[in-house]
C-alpha cells in the first residue's frame, strides 16, 4: 500500500475521532461527572486516559509523550477522586452517540454508515498492538452495537495505534517531548504558540530549540534547516509505516471505506467544532 494512502486515512479519520474534545455534548456529560469544563483539559485527560484506568502522571506522561510533565500533574491523578474510569468510559460514549446523531441525523442508521463501521472493525481488529498502549486499552473496551458508534470506536483505536507508533518514530529519531514539539514548529506546521497547550515554559522550550541548534536542527531563529526538514520528513514515513498494518489489512477495501467516511469527516469539519490549527498538523477544512 502506498502510504500516502495511510496518510489519507489519517487526515480523514483523526477529525471524527477528535469529536471527543470538542462537541458541547461531550462538554455536558463532563459537567455531569463534576470534571471542570472552563478549561477543556480535565475532561481532555479523563476522555482519553480512563481506557487505561485510573492511570498515574507517570503512565500518562510516558503514553501521551509530549506533554509537559508538570501539565501532568495538574490534572491526573485527581481526576480519578472526581469520577472512576468505568463512569468516564460510559460517559463518553454517551457524549459521542449524542454528538455524532447531532451531527449526522438520519444517516446514524444508514446502510453507509454500517458499512463503515464494519470496515472500521476490520481494520482496527486487524492493529497489532504490541508495544501500543494507548491502542491496546482502546481494542479491550466492548465494541458498540450502534454503528456509528463502532465505527467511532474503531477509528480511535486506528488513531491511539498510529499516535503510539509516532512515538516510536520519534524515540528512533533521538527526539524527546519537548524537542518533538519545537522540531514540528519549526517546519511550520503550526504557529509556536498553538504547542504552548502543551504546558512546556518558555526556558524549557528555548533549552529543546538550543539542543536542536547542537545537533544542526533548527537555525538561530528556531527554523528547522535542510538536515530538520530531513530528520521530520522521516519521523513522517516512519510513523505512516508504522500505522499501515490494518489498512494493508482490508486490502482495496480501505478505498471504499474512504468514501463512506468522508461524509462523517464533512460533518464533523463543517460544524466548525474543530479548531482550525492544532499540534498534530492537520488543519480544519484541510
Amino acid at each position: 500500500m502506498e502510504l500516502n494512502m495511510v496518510r489519507q486515512m489519517w487526515q480523514l479519520t483523526e477529525p471524527v475521532h477528535a469529536l471527543l474534545y470538542y462537541a458541547p455534548e461531550l462538554t455536558e456529560e463532563a459537567t455531569a461527572l463534576g470534571l471542570p469544563t472552563d478549561e477543556r483539559w480535565p475532561s481532555y485527560f479523563a476522555w482519553r486516559t480512563a481506557p487505561l484506568g485510573a492511570a498515574g502522571p507517570k503512565l500518562v506522561d510516558a503514553t501521551y509523550y509530549s506533554f509537559s510533565p508538570a501539565m501532568v500533574r495538574k490534572y491526573v491523578p485527581q481526576i480519578w477522586s472526581v469520577a472512576d474510569p468505568a463512569k468516564v468510559l460510559d460517559a463518553r460514549l454517551s457524549g459521542v452517540d449524542r454528538a455524532l446523531r447531532a451531527l449526522l441525523g438520519d444517516a446514524v442508521d444508514g446502510p453507509e454508515l454500517a458499512e463503515a463501521a464494519a470496515l472500521a472493525r476490520r481494520a482496527a481488529e486487524a492493529a497489532d498492538v504490541a508495544g501500543r498502549p494507548l491502542a491496546a486499552a482502546n481494542a479491550e473496551l466492548p465494541w458498540p452495537e450502534a454503528p456509528h458508534l463502532m465505527l467511532w470506536q474503531a477509528l480511535t483505536v486506528l488513531r491511539e495505534h498510529r499516535g503510539d507508533g509516532h512515538v516510536a518514530a520519534l524515540l528512533t529519531a533521538g527526539l524527546d517531548p519537548t524537542e518533538a514539539l519545537v522540531s514540528f514548529a519549526a517546519i511550520c506546521a503550526a504557529p509556536v504558540e498553538v504547542f504552548a497547550s502543551r504546558g512546556w515554559t518558555d526556558e524549557e522550550w528555548a533549552a529543546a530549540r538550543d539542543r536542536l541548534a547542537t545537533r544542526g536542527l533548527v537555525d538561530a531563529a528556531g527554523v528547522a534547516t535542510e538536515e530538520g526538514r530531513r530528520v521530520r520528513d522521516e519521523v513522517e514515513r516512519r510513523t505512516d509505516e508504522l500505522a499501515a498494518g490494518p489498512w494493508r489489512a482490508l486490502g482495496p477495501a480501505v478505498g471504499r471505506l474512504a468514501q463512506l467516511v468522508v461524509p462523517v469527516m464533512q460533518a464533523v469539519v463543517g460544524s466548525g467544532l474543530l479548531p482550525s490549527q492544532s499540534t498534530l498538523g492537520i488543519h480544519r477544512g484541510r
